[in-house]
């Protein structure tokens, strides 16, 4: 079985699709699929071509053993949507023409958002004559138009007819959460969909195996400190300003907000956190996979907020099971699928109410308060992911899905 997978995201850039599908990769593998990808130069999140990849260096190479191409991608730090729809579609263009240089395929696996790619990944699919699988790890345009990220009447318009098209060429359509999975099923009744989560490397994420680190001593926390973290893309869909604002109201108590990663929200994070002279948040930038689980063992609790959308009651972040994995329970601001696999079903954390400062304050109170109940929150935690989203049975799933097609 031959299969190239279609990404604008991949590592060595940081981030939930890059590790999901490189992950996704790797167990397809050493399952013996050959499995090849078609990505671009790496440029997030700073939207700047790393140094490695510059000067037409590194277009071909190979990662833990799979094959990467990787085509030119136009980048600016501009935020306008001009800027946005210019690095999208420069991709499908350039993905186009480097694709359809390489040899046949039985699937090519196309990740979305972007949405846009589908135009390449329809092309390449009939030029490598190869079936096509329309990966969903977020509904768009309906996520970006609830969001008001994108207004426009004629290129919502032309999103929804290009999302229809996709799914209608696909032979099978896979969706990250089942709240994805049930949209597409209900919109569009005639096609395959089948649940493909993400998950998490149990092996890797193991508390036992981790060792002690110095992340506390570090970063200036005292001993009795106890630490909320938040780790990810600092973006709108997150609203953020709530751990400032609930951190704002605990300034007295020993809790300590940690919010590591980069994004577009950044700035007015910093400026909202400088307005109100805060000790106790602190800001760190992203770091490489391979510190994550030192940092996780190290703190108390994983904060893991969203916008109160009715959208995002199918949303699963992906910090979340990292972080299960090592026994750091959730102080979750998602509801819907995540609270009923993660708060109702695993009893690995605490629920507050999206955007509600004074929810958020009461079950940070909780968890500080409770050190006991905490730990066995972490325990359950492990156990739960374990059974249910281990990326070994998650990618062994796909195979014999593809297998029986």
């Amino acid at each position: 079985m031959k299969i190239l997978m279609l990404t604008q995201y991949y590592p060595p850039e940081i981030g939930a699709p890059q590790n999901r599908l490189h992950e996704l990769a790797i167990r397809l593998k050493n399952k013996g699929v050959s499995v090849e990808v078609l990505t671009a130069l790496p440029n997030y999140p700073k939207m700047e071509i790393f140094e490695k990849y510059k000067d037409k260096r590194n277009r071909e190479e190979t990662i833990d053993g799979i094959k990467i191409y990787r085509s030119w991608i136009y980048t600016s730090p501009s935020k306008s949507i001009f800027a946005r729809l210019l690095n999208y579609f420069s991709f499908v263009w350039t993905s186009y023409w480097r694709g359809r240089r390489l040899q046949s395929f039985d699937y090519l696996l196309v990740e979305s958002p972007p949405l846009f790619l589908g135009y390449s990944a329809m092309a390449l699919s009939k030029k490598l004559n190869a079936k096509l699988i329309f990966n969903v790890s977020d509904l768009w345009p309906e996520s970006a138009e609830k969001l008001g990220l994108v207004t426009n009447k004629t290129l919502l318009k032309m999103a929804y007819k290009l999302e229809k098209k996709c799914y209608a060429t696909s032979i099978l359509i896979t969706g990250q959460t089942m709240g994805i999975v049930n949209d597409i099923k209900k919109r569009f009744p005639e096609t395959k969909v089948s649940w493909l989560p993400n998950g998490v490397d149990i092996s890797f994420y193991n508390p036992e195996k981790t060792p002690d680190n110095d992340f506390r001593e570090r970063n200036g926390f005292k001993k009795g400190d106890f630490i909320f973290f938040y780790g990810g893309i600092l973006g709108y869909a997150q609203g953020l300003e709530i751990i400032i604002e609930a951190a704002k109201d605990l300034k007295n108590t020993s809790a300590q907000f940690v919010i590591q990663g980069a994004g577009p929200e950044k700035e007015h994070l910093h400026s909202l956190h400088k307005k109100y002279a805060l000790q106790n948040i602190h800001f760190l930038d992203p770091v490489a996979k391979s510190e994550m689980p030192g940092i996780l063992k190290s703190v108390d609790v994983a904060v893991v907020p969203l916008k109160k959308l009715d959208l995002f009651k199918g949303a699963i972040p992906s910090k979340i099971f990292e972080a299960l994995a090592m026994k750091t329970p959730l102080l979750l601001g998602v509801d819907g699928e995540a609270r009923t696999h993660f708060i109702d079903n695993a009893k690995a954390g605490l629920f507050y109410t999206p955007e509600d400062v004074n929810s958020l304050k009461k079950q940070a109170l909780y968890f500080i308060e409770n050190p006991n109940q905490t730990k066995n929150m972490g325990e359950r935690a492990r156990q739960y992911v374990t059974q249910v989203f281990d990326r070994n049975k998650i990618a062994e799933g796909l195979y014999d899905e593809l297998q029986n097609m």
